[in-house]
């Protein structure tokens, strides 16, 4: 089996990667590891949508037998508890659009075509990936923080979590008809910045266990 994975930051992913034996010294954004009889391509994006679809660009390919984007997540849930690991299997572009004094005007209402929304396709079945609530996400490139505009964006996507790159992730693994997962921990609430109340060791610790777990289930 052939496996790319992808994450915004080395960071996230650091405890897996530990786990993981390189083929030659790691140079660079994407580089070549094994894991038991899994050939394993490691790519490191950096943050947003922009750097992650042009990265997958060049490198996401039929020759992937699967794909899986690991990394972090607000979540609009309060019950949710941070380190919850989550499977986003649809997700949003939530800024694709145009204002109109209060209101939001989706592409579709501006008479434009084009892609907001991207829901998991070729998702794989893995006994560990079956276990984690399937969730759906929003995608943006400013992460929201204040209340107005927290309270327009549910209203208006009724979604679980949120995060800077992960429509872009699933876009382009449907487009290219690879099996693909996005998974994420819950690091902190969606609301007014405050990273005293954030846990991010907490959450990279969760997430990269099961990611350990995911590939020891393929």
């Amino acid at each position: 089996m052939k496996l790319l994975i992808v994450s915004a930051t080395e960071m996230e992913i650091a405890p897996l990667v530990k786990h993981l034996v390189p083929v030659k010294s790691p140079n660079g954004r994407l580089n070549s590891y094994s894991y038991k009889k899994i050939t394993v391509d490691v790519l490191i994006t950096g943050i947003g949508m922009t750097a992650t679809a042009f990265y997958l660009g060049k490198t996401l390919n039929n020759s992937y037998d699967l794909a899986l984007n690991f990394g972090l997540a607000g979540s609009f849930q309060r019950d949710m508890e941070l380190g919850t690991v989550i499977n986003v299997t649809n997700d949003t572009f939530s800024e694709l659009g145009a204002e109109d004094g209060e209101a939001f005007l989706q592409l579709k209402e501006l008479g434009l075509e084009g892609i907001t929304g991207v829901m998991n396709t070729s998702a794989i079945k893995n006994p560990v990936l079956d276990r984690l609530p399937k969730v759906k996400g929003i995608t943006v490139n400013n992460v929201h923080g204040n209340e107005k505009s927290i309270e327009a964006i549910s209203g208006r996507c009724k979604v679980t979590s949120e995060s800077m790159e992960g429509a872009a992730f699933l876009m382009a693994c449907v487009h290219e008809g690879v099996p693909n997962a996005q998974v994420r921990a819950i690091s902190n609430y969606v609301e007014r910045r405050d990273k005293s109340k954030w846990n991010i060791p907490l959450a990279i610790d969760k997430l990269n266990k099961t990611a350990i777990e995911i590939l020891d289930a393929l």
